[in-house]
């Protein structure tokens, strides 16, 4: 049987009276994109951190590509490579200096060091940028950079923290093909993220972890469907007539039905969807016109929601 990627049990790790993390399993194969998605603070950057051997656990134990992160931390960080959350390229140097420095340190001789540079220059479409300082790159190319910076030596496994974080929408889709890429040449992603759309794009399978924990796990359409058969979006035409329209849905429906900040619309997860016919004839017959009524698979979003109580764009700083 092939060895899985990332496995762990009971990783801990803990700062003061914060559980950073605290007591995830995982079992992640080899191949594809693993989706690691919550918001800043469910520790995330932690357990990345703790799998790349930059810091050590407080308590449990993981392997990655069959090594130990404790006792074998050299045979692991030999075999992956890391993009953080930030640059960490020198900007002052140029995108080929900072490849070339990169590849010289990793053993590459001096031509060798400047064609494995150029190699990845042209990889990821920067050949024209190559002898520009990093400083001066648009936020797409710095990623990209880090990126590249990250496959000098190609690793077995990527882990990829928030890679997209404050790009625009341009630039994230750069990346996205970067990561298809290197997928399609055999690199195992390890992809953190708290954008819920990424996940669903990238993602062959999804791990949501909140304050530490790892609360749902499985493909996109199985996180989906944990929350219910589809979601019913409705509008009404006439801000009056909502509240109407809630007791009937609900009558119809069988379920409860929430406000948004909209003042005409209402959301609501449906576990049978035998009831919408008799609905929209409820409304009908009430006189109560719709602007809008969809039904639909339920969103990420409203998945996290669901698990949470609150959604993955949770504004709180990440606990380390």
């Amino acid at each position: 049987m092939t060895q899985p990627a990332i496995e762990t049990e009971g990783l801990t790790k803990v700062y003061g009276s914060t559980r950073a993390v605290d007591g995830i399993d995982l079992a992640i194969p080899r191949g594809g994109v693993h989706g690691f998605l919550g918001p800043n603070g469910a520790g995330k950057t932690t357990a990345i951190r703790m799998l790349a051997t930059l810091i050590r656990p407080d308590g449990g134990s993981g392997r990655v590509l069959g090594y130990d992160i404790e006792r074998q931390s050299d045979e692991v960080r030999s075999r992956v490579g890391l993009t953080g959350q930030f640059a960490s390229v020198d900007e002052d140097l140029s995108g080929r200096e900072n490849l070339r420095l990169i590849a010289r340190l990793y053993g590459f001789r001096g031509g060798a060091a400047t064609d494995r540079a150029d190699e990845l220059l042209a990889a990821f479409s920067l050949d024209d940028a190559g002898d520009r300082q990093v400083k001066k790159y648009s936020g797409g190319m710095r990623r990209r950079i880090d990126i590249a910076a990250s496959l000098v030596v190609s690793p077995e496994l990527l882990f990829l923290d928030e890679p997209t974080t404050g790009l625009d929408p341009r630039a994230r889709n750069e990346v996205w093909d970067i990561i298809r890429a290197l997928v399609r040449h055999g690199t195992t992603v390890m992809l953190t993220t708290q954008y819920l759309d990424e996940a669903d794009q990238l993602a062959d399978r999804i791990s949501v972890i909140d304050s530490g924990r790892i609360i749902a796990e499985g493909t996109s359409s199985e996180l989906k469907a944990s929350v219910g058969s589809g979601t019913v979006h409705v509008r009404v035409m006439h801000r009056a007539d909502r509240d109407a329209a809630r007791a009937i849905l609900s009558k119809e429906l069988g379920v409860g039905l929430d406000t948004t900040h909209d003042p005409q619309a209402l959301v609501a997860a449906l576990e049978d969807r035998s009831g919408v016919t008799r609905a929209l004839a409820a409304l009908e017959a009430a006189h109560i016109e719709l602007a809008q009524f969809a039904l639909g698979q339920p969103t990420l979003d409203e998945v996290f929601l669901a698990l949470t109580g609150h959604t993955a764009e949770d504004t709180e700083e990440e606990a380390a």
